[in-house]
């Protein structure tokens, strides 16, 4: 894939752990996490959070990074920081804590954090630290000298923007136009000064190198060797998470499939249609649903709805059940799924 976004939430699982259920046989919930360390794999950001192999961090670094708000409130406590990392090899922030005391930020969400955790994650963004492993779910860092050895030589400017571009557009496409120009635009290299270079990697890439026609008056486009019209018809119901690359932009989604999905995680309750972690569904190609699942003990819980003009058939609802059945297994429960609409 070159990227699987990653999210806290577990909702009956993360993000990165239902991605993968629907993508590796015999897959089962948490098995990232407990093989990550002997994984080709590496936490960082393009665009969004998640894990990549390191041939694409490679695209990603050196990064230029302006003075971010952790830098501005502790300006000291990059420096220890740093130099702890590199005494002890790795830590968790806990031990940071301990070491240096229990100091606080603000977040972009208008509350408080803890200071010696941002100043880790501000760290791993530049690339001086890497995720070694995961305690609990928590994030331990560690020194990257493969990212030290790239910034003395990284890959040159040219290659790293093309291949960014491509890898997007393989992950995401067949996409509209428009939504790989934003997602190129989001991508995490060092910004300001790699905007520019950016934009025009993508235009280039656009014009000469990718494939592409209009879809009811929207262009779409998608990398030469993935052709849409050789791809297999889907069969069966699926239930895909919110940041699948198949439902990852809206735009798309509505296009093809007439209606509009919201994740509504962060929505008030009051305001939500589709619930707090509302998974699509899909019947053979077509969306047309969403389920909200939950684990109450031994058994998974489903509160399903359809899009108005979907007929509840038994064979979607015997695709339905098979779906719960494979996410029962995939999250290591015993009793039966039961679904309600």
């Amino acid at each position: 894939m070159g990227f699987l976004q990653a999210d806290p939430i577990r909702a009956p699982a993360r993000a990165q752990d239902l991605t993968l259920m629907a993508r590796v046989p015999g897959y089962r919930a948490g098995d990232l996490e407990r093989l990550y360390p002997e994984l080709d794999a590496e936490e960082d950001m393009i665009p969004n959070y998640g894990f990549v192999p390191r041939a694409v961090q490679a695209l990603l670094h050196p990064r230029v990074v302006e003075s971010t708000r952790i830098e501005r409130e502790h300006p000291e406590l990059l420096d220890e920081v740093r130099a702890l990392l590199r005494e002890r090899g790795e830590l968790h922030p806990k031990e940071l804590v301990a070491a240096l005391g229990r100091r606080t930020a603000s977040n972009y969400w208008g509350g408080q954090s803890s200071a010696t955790t941002r100043a880790l994650d501000a760290l791993h963004y530049r690339g001086e630290a890497r995720v070694t492993r995961r305690s609990g779910g928590v994030r331990v860092y560690g020194v990257a000298p493969h990212l030290e050895a790239l910034r003395a030589a990284p890959l040159p400017e040219p290659e790293r923007l093309r291949a960014a571009v491509h890898l997007l557009a393989a992950l995401y496409g067949p996409l509209p136009e428009a939504s790989l120009g934003y997602l190129t635009s989001l991508s995490g290299f060092g910004f300001p000064h790699l905007r520019t270079a950016l934009r025009l990697a993508f235009r280039q890439a656009v014009k000469e190198e990718l494939a592409g026609a209009k879809v009811d008056g929207l262009r779409y486009v998608w990398t030469l060797d993935n052709d849409p019209q050789g791809a297999p018809t889907p069969r069966g119901v699926r239930i895909v998470n919110p940041f699948d690359p198949l439902v990852w932009d809206r735009r798309r989604f509505e296009h093809l499939h007439g209606w509009a999905y919201r994740f509504e995680a962060y929505t008030p309750p009051a305001r939500r249609t589709m619930g707090y972690y509302a998974l699509p569904v899909f019947q053979n190609e077509r969306a047309v649903g969403w389920a909200n699942l939950r684990v109450e003990g031994s058994e998974l819980r489903a509160e399903v709805g359809f899009v108005p003009g979907v007929r509840e058939t038994a064979t979607l609802r015997k695709g339905l059940d098979a779906a719960l059945g494979r996410y029962r297994t995939f999250l290591g429960l015993e009793t039966s799924a039961s679904a309600q609409a």
